[in-house]
């Protein structure tokens, strides 16, 4: 687990764990469908984060005989899962704030449902405030809306999709009670409801798609393939990189496959310390490579005799020994 996750899905979880009781609290002496809605989805909100945080320590653990690449799609299935709970309080936000405006039910708003949506925001701001610099940090020079969508890491995404919406469905909340008490019309409760849940179903289709390219198998970004690519180029003994792969195993894993075409005079014991060296840059350029198969061929595209699979899956650590 990174530390930054980490602390990014802690300080959320810290302050969904009030906000949760305080607008179960309200939504029962209001009889709001829509702060009923937002207190469903300050409780699916402590799902969502128990199981990121489940599927981030799960990400951790050591590659084994069974998983010989490690576990770091675990990320993405739990990741999965949370979108799933997503879903549900969308729907149940949409239910309850449709049953409202079908047949609306009287209101008793006072001031104790305005500190609660207050100090709601106030944390939730925060939240997301530590979600995003904690996202600018990772995320290098890439503009932050590419970023945002291509990030291999669910977990910050949904973090800050989840503090926004906590944010938009509380401003919601808030302004369907002003216009109630200024007008006195109960279709504004209804009303706010649909909208909180059509939001939170929208957010979780989107968020399904993305972590479904990722537990399929994504490829790296296109600035570490061509990285890759503009590295095996820099040797002078290689000609041209016929082919490249790279995999997505988890959101710190990628697994590299490529075929370099050697120059035809190249010996067979100069491609071997070539292909080492390149293997050991390419992790040393982009640390999230981890392992690194290298296929050497000649110009005539014969493989030499006896160099077949010159490039084996090897730590960073043993690389440097």
């Amino acid at each position: 687990m990174k530390p930054s996750n980490a602390r990014a899905i802690f300080v959320s979880l810290a302050g969904n764990i009030g906000i949760s009781l305080s607008k179960f609290v309200a939504a029962a002496f209001t009889g709001s469908a829509a702060m009923l809605a937002e207190a469903v989805h300050s409780l699916v909100d402590i799902s969502h984060e128990l199981l990121l945080l489940l599927g981030v320590r799960q990400a951790q653990a050591p590659a084994d005989e069974r998983f010989p690449y490690g576990q770091g799609k675990a990320v993405y299935f739990w990741g999965l899962i949370a979108v799933i709970f997503f879903t549900v309080g969308g729907v149940f936000a949409f239910v309850n704030g449709l049953q409202q405006l079908m047949h609306p039910e009287p209101l008793d708003i006072s001031y104790a449902a305005y500190i609660v949506l207050a100090v709601g925001l106030v944390l939730n701001s925060l939240a997301l405030k530590e979600a995003l610099q904690q996202f600018m940090h990772t995320k290098g020079s890439v503009p932050f809306r590419s970023a945002l969508r291509s990030t291999k890491d669910p977990s910050m995404r949904i973090l800050i999709f989840q503090n926004a919406l906590d944010i938009a469905g509380e401003l919601l909340v808030l302004c369907s009670m002003l216009l109630f008490q200024a007008t006195g019309n109960l279709y504004f409760d209804g009303i706010a409801g649909i909208i909180i849940g059509v939001m939170l179903v929208v957010a979780a289709l989107w968020q399904a798609a993305q972590i479904k390219d990722l537990l399929i198998g994504e490829s790296a970004d296109e600035h570490i393939v061509h990285g890759i690519q503009a590295l095996a180029k820099s040797y002078a003994q290689i000609r041209d990189v016929d082919a490249i792969a790279t995999l997505h195993m988890g959101p710190e894993c990628i697994v590299v496959n490529m075929r370099a075409r050697f120059l035809e005079a190249t010996y067979a014991y100069e491609m071997d310390q070539v292909t080492n060296s390149l293997e050991r840059k390419i992790c040393e350029m982009f640390p999230t490579v981890k392992y690194v198969y290298v296929k050497a061929a000649v110009e005539n595209g014969s493989v030499p005799h006896g160099v077949h699979l010159l490039g084996q899956e090897m730590s960073l650590a043993e690389r440097h020994s």
